[in-house]
């Protein structure tokens, strides 16, 4: 039987999995109920458990039964602070929690993986580090994981690393990536802008931090077209802004806040420096102080070319060419698996899980409280776990391109 036949003969028991974990979401780095069932869904397997000290992670190492290199799968397990409005039979029974992203269908896939890597131990030349992470959605769990040692679990540093997440914008079972950057950089400024108050009727007497910060606003857009290349473009949206307490006031102060995106690590750098100049020019000129406090989050996720052109190949190798495409474009959204890509070869692959009823235009995206996504796509992603793992420790790869020769489909 192919891998593909395995994955299906075990799509009830992931998807059982994938219900059980969607009616019970959690959120952040400690979710204790999804990492039980992620314990109790690997007991039994062959593997090297561990949990995690700082967030309730679940690092599970299968070892080959022939020395070799290493690969890492991840899955994140997180859900999101958003309220279901699917009417799903297996709805989230967590008032103000939701799988709303398919976190839950990415944890039995890898659950799936795992079981099916078990069952041929006897085919690895290698090790398999299976990554189950928290805190994906804004907390950093791939940072905390690293710290606490899942790069080394395995006892050498793996030769690559994969993750897929499902999407409602690809149709269900098309894998797409691409080389280089896949998703942005998310990054984040809170701007306040200070003055001195007074009465409203009399603006001279005071400082007035509002039009400086309106100024602001309008001046970060046109930084953005006048300094940044268009092929390598930023995104920088001012998203709230408040000040003032009454008609009659002039605030002491106005604070907005914004959101920047980027696709390299020098546009990165750059929009940072760029827009704290801006500011501060800006703020004296009205004779004003600015403080812009710059979170950096994640970084760019940047897909090694050999290791997605290898993880192309082996969807389109597995599932026919049709269903391996190659994204035209990074995503705006962004991803703590590029902690583990700065540090690590490998390839961020999107899953599409779209129900096929749903219009494409008409389905609601990731993060939507009515998005659905179909479990259909659970034996697809928990066979090309398997495939890249089985394909990546067969074919070490001696030069850039060997691993992904190998997997490409015979044209012939």
């Amino acid at each position: 039987m192919t891998v593909r036949d395995d994955a299906a003969a075990i799509a009830g028991d992931i998807a059982r999995l994938r219900h059980s974990i969607h009616r019970q979401p959690e959120i952040g780095l400690d979710l204790p109920m999804t990492q039980q069932k992620v314990l109790a869904a690997l007991d039994g397997l062959p593997l090297e458990i561990s949990t995690g000290k700082e967030l309730t992670s679940v690092t599970a190492v299968l070892r080959g039964r022939r020395p070799g290199q290493t690969v890492l799968l991840r899955a994140d397990m997180d859900a999101l602070p958003v309220t279901e409005a699917t009417g799903l039979p297996f709805a989230s029974q967590i008032s103000g929690a939701m799988h709303a992203c398919g976190h839950d269908l990415h944890t039995a896939m890898l659950v799936g993986a795992a079981r099916l890597l078990s069952a041929r131990r006897a085919e690895l030349d290698g090790n398999v580090i299976f990554m189950f992470q928290p805190g994906e959605e804004g907390y950093a769990g791939a940072g905390h994981m690293i710290s606490e040692g899942v790069l080394d679990a395995a006892g050498d540093r793996p030769a690559a690393a994969y993750a897929l997440h499902v999407s409602s914008e690809l149709p269900c079972g098309v894998f797409s990536t691409r080389p280089g950057a896949m998703m942005a950089a998310d990054d984040r400024m809170t701007v306040t802008v200070r003055g001195r108050g007074g009465h409203a009727a009399m603006p001279h007497s005071a400082l007035d931090p509002i039009p400086a910060a309106a100024e602001m606003v309008t001046a970060l857009q046109a930084m953005i077209t006048r300094r940044f290349d268009v092929f390598d473009p930023v995104v920088l949206t001012v998203a709230t802004i408040h000040a003032g307490t009454a008609f009659n006031v002039i605030p002491h102060e106005a604070t907005f806040s914004a959101i920047a995106r980027s696709y390299s690590a020098a546009s990165r750098r750059r929009l940072r420096e760029e827009s704290q100049r801006l500011l501060a020019d800006i703020a004296r000129g009205h004779g004003l102080t600015a403080d812009p406090e710059y979170v950096e989050g994640y970084p760019v996720t940047v897909n090694d070319p050999a290791e997605a052109a290898f993880a192309a190949a082996t969807a389109a190798r597995v599932f026919g060419a049709e269903r391996a495409v190659e994204a035209q474009h990074p995503a705006t959204a962004s991803e703590d698996f590029a902690f583990v890509l700065e540090q690590v070869p490998g390839a961020f692959i999107r899953l599409g899980a779209r129900p096929p009823a749903a219009r494409p235009a008409a389905a609601p995206p990731n993060h939507s409280p009515a998005a659905v996504f179909d479990d259909d796509a659970l034996a697809c992603g928990t066979a090309l776990h398997v495939e890249l793992a089985l394909g990546r420790l067969s074919a070490p790869r001696s030069g850039t391109t060997e691993a992904a020769e190998k997997a490409r489909p015979d044209c012939g």
